[in-house]
């Protein structure tokens, strides 16, 4: 009997093939109509294959499409945040019949990842989704931009995922599905576990909350986000190789387990946050790290809405509870990370950390205050900056 948290629904449900029965679904699709991906409904079609997006069971229909939107949930009641959906032009969508099998193509790189029964083809209000994913219709979202840029229909169905895309190639050691993961929790016999999100390099502040973490958990799981990102981030081999060297330097190594997904950002902010939650207690944690401006860009979120909206769901929602952050930051007089919860002195005491700080004056070229990071991490970085 496992000790660990029970995957969200109750169990994983990977829906990736192996062995005779998928040598078999990869033949017949080669007879079937193409349907051609974004890179982000590719990354979402492999999150379901390893069972991350447990219960899902393909690209969602009409009906549990409004209901994540509205409410959050599915028609079935399932919670959910964020719609998972296939678009596909008006064309194409009119040569589909219902019931009809149609092969999965990554149109990044022309690879055969699945294939999909068409139960439904319907039209959305894309504005209206943007709006209460989002919060806003600003196409200079990035996550609006893409959802705006989708084909005219939505299919729903059922899947079948023959890929993982080449990320466990490309990502060999850090890349890894929440079987593998659970497997690991369950050797070192953790039973509290705290996910950390990451899309950038981990500054003092990331180490920070981390350690807070590793104070009242079991185990630190520090999952980092190898899909797509916006242009100008930091690329997923270089925050691995920071990662590392902290750890190496800076951490029981015992006590930390570093590995990565293959999803895009959304940059949802709140209900990005509510998704991360899902995925990771299929991973395994009990606890998700939410700290300022949880998978938000610009100033689309207030700075903790990410920490709100979790008080926001019912209780019965989630298993997997957050551990909420303060903004924290370095204070030249208590010689140390601190927050506002801990410190007495000024602003003017106070060096304040971000990761889009961090990028600018590595960009510009400019000298990085030895307090924002380990000088092992900015050596990692000043390379990667001076090659670009």
């Amino acid at each position: 009997m496992s000790h660990l948290i029970l995957p969200h629904g109750g169990k994983l449900k990977p829906l990736l093939l192996v062995g005779e029965a998928l040598k078999e679904a990869k033949e017949k699709a080669k007879t079937l109509p193409k349907i051609r991906m974004t890179t982000r409904e590719r990354d979402d079609l492999i999150m379901m294959g390893i069972g991350a997006f447990s219960p899902l069971r393909g690209f969602m229909g009409k009906a549990d499409w409004q209901g994540v939107c509205d409410e959050m949930k599915m028609a079935n009641g399932t919670f959910w945040p964020i719609p998972i959906t296939l678009s596909a032009t008006k064309e194409i969508a009119n040569q589909l019949k219902e019931g009809q099998e149609v092969a999965l193509i990554d149109e990044e790189n022309n690879e055969l990842m699945g294939s999909m029964t068409v139960e439904e083809r319907y039209t959305i209000d894309k504005a209206y989704e943007c709006k209460k994913v989002f919060k806003t219709n600003d196409t200079k979202h990035p996550g609006v931009a893409k959802v705006m840029a989708q084909g005219e229909f939505n299919l729903g169905g059922p899947v079948k995922v023959f890929s993982e895309g080449g990320y466990p190639e490309k990502f060999k050691g850090i890349y890894a599905a929440p079987e593998e993961i659970r497997r690991l929790f369950e050797e070192k016999g953790w039973k509290t576990i705290a996910a950390l999100q990451l899309r950038n390099p981990m500054h003092r502040s990331h180490e920070y909350i981390a350690k807070i973490a590793l104070e009242i958990c079991d185990g630190l799981f520090i999952h980092q986000l190898i899909g797509n990102l916006k242009e100008g981030d930091i690329p997923a081999w270089v925050r691995v190789k920071c990662v590392d060297v902290l750890v190496e330097n800076y951490f029981p190594k015992e006590r930390v387990i570093q590995k990565g997904y293959p999803l895009e950002m959304r940059y949802a902010g709140p209900r990005e946050a509510l998704l991360h939650a899902i995925f990771r207690q299929n991973y395994g944690a009990t606890h998700l790290i939410v700290g300022r401006d949880h998978a938000g860009v610009g100033d689309y979120y207030r700075p903790f809405e990410a920490q709100e909206v979790f008080d926001q769901i019912p209780s019965d929602a989630l298993l997997i509870k957050p551990l909420k952050m303060d903004w924290t930051f370095y204070c030249y007089r208590c010689k140390g990370m601190a927050s506002p919860k801990t410190c007495p002195h000024g602003n003017e005491e106070h060096l304040n950390l971000s990761g889009t700080l961090l990028r600018k004056i590595l960009t510009d070229g400019k000298p990085v205050p030895e307090e924002f990071s380990r000088p092992e991490v900015l050596a990692i970085l000043r390379e990667y900056y001076s090659g670009l």
